[in-house]
């Protein structure tokens, strides 16, 4: 059984009792970025991966969710950003740096800036990893959307005049949470390996919750990030999969769904582990 996991701060309170040995993991952990870990768990690599929102409608017929588990916001993410040097509203035509680590956000971004801002510009990819972060001033944009790790990096900078959180924009438009990804098994795994490797998930979110300050000190000493800043980014974010979460998630996808950008279709989950 092959497990995928993001090794951004926001995926610590649900590996960490893994990482440590405090719960079992009955299977190997691979690494990856978001979008490496869709196109993994697509071509068969992965049995069971955390997975961009978008990743699953892209490929749904062939994969269930595993209920309870997700990473969500309700409200402010903290780590998906659009640093920009006028307004959102006055973006309109101008050049945008956005990420090529994470689908979802781009398409979210898209969404909010057509739907809800009323304005359409130029897209180009960006350097999406903290290492890569200098590289920015050799590019001409007016706005850049960074996720993860390094979008917390960025955001301690203070670089930009304007910082958007996407989160806090869909929560403002819609009054729903945002799914920004979730976990899911390709249907040909194994049933049994599948819903041994969620009870550990579970069991291992259940204890990451209960720790998260020193989940924060651990993130703070990898990222550089100040450790009050890490604390409230991790206790900002939602792990669940509730109606509410659901609501969000059918919201997003509809939407997407109405452009032809993802099929249309129905959540499907695995049997109760």
């Amino acid at each position: 059984m092959r497990l995928g996991r993001i090794p951004y701060v926001n995926c610590y309170p649900v590996y960490a009792a893994m990482d440590r040995g405090v719960v079992a993991c009955p299977a190997t952990v691979v690494s990856g970025t978001p979008a490496e870990l869709n196109d993994r768990l697509a071509d068969g690599r992965l049995d069971v991966s955390v997975v961009s929102a978008v990743a699953y409608a892209e490929q749904g017929s062939a994969y269930e969710l595993l209920p309870d588990l997700a990473i969500s916001s309700d409200g402010p993410v903290r780590s998906v950003l659009l640093f920009s040097r006028r307004p959102p509203e006055e973006l309109g035509g101008t050049r945008v740096l956005v990420s090529a680590s994470s689908r979802t956000s781009v398409l979210l971004l898209d969404l909010l800036a057509r739907d809800r801002w009323g304005v359409a510009f130029e897209t180009a990819q960006a350097p999406a990893e903290p290492g890569d972060l200098d590289l920015l001033a050799a590019v001409p944009h007016e706005a850049v959307l960074v996720i993860g790790d390094a979008a917390l990096l960025l955001g301690a900078r203070h670089t930009y005049p304007f910082v958007t959180d996407l989160g806090e924009a869909w929560k403002a438009w819609t009054g729903l949470p945002f799914v920004f990804a979730v976990w899911a098994a390709r249907r040909d795994a194994d049933g049994a390996a599948v819903r041994d490797v969620h009870r550990a998930l579970l069991a291992s979110r259940k204890w990451g919750l209960a720790h998260l300050d020193g989940l924060a000190a651990q993130a703070a000493a990898a990222t550089g990030v100040d450790r009050a800043a890490c604390a409230a980014y991790l206790s900002g974010l939602d792990y669940g999969l509730s109606y509410r979460h659901l609501a969000g998630l059918t919201d997003f996808l509809r939407r997407l769904a109405a452009r032809g950008v993802v099929p249309d279709g129905t959540l499907a989950f695995l049997g109760a582990a």
